[in-house]
């Protein structure tokens, strides 16, 4: 009987992601030619929304509408 293999084959690398500032500059001025305009965020400001505030954690053992005593 043949074995079977014990690990799943390797995955190839993905290209590394390289980009020079005159493709930068290019792909910026390409986006600006088509209409599209940049916003200006101020220092500090993340564009990601935040998850944090969506989590609801409670802490200890207690069950709701258990009687302690």
């Amino acid at each position: 009987m043949a074995r079977k293999p014990t690990r799943a084959a390797a995955r190839k690398k993905a290209p590394a992601a390289v980009e020079t500032s005159a493709s930068i500059a290019e792909q910026t001025r390409q986006f600006l030619k088509s209409g599209n305009k940049i916003k200006v965020i101020q220092s500090g400001v993340s564009g990601q929304p935040s998850l944090a505030a969506n989590k609801h954690i409670k802490l200890g053992n207690s069950r709701t509408g258990a009687k302690s005593g």
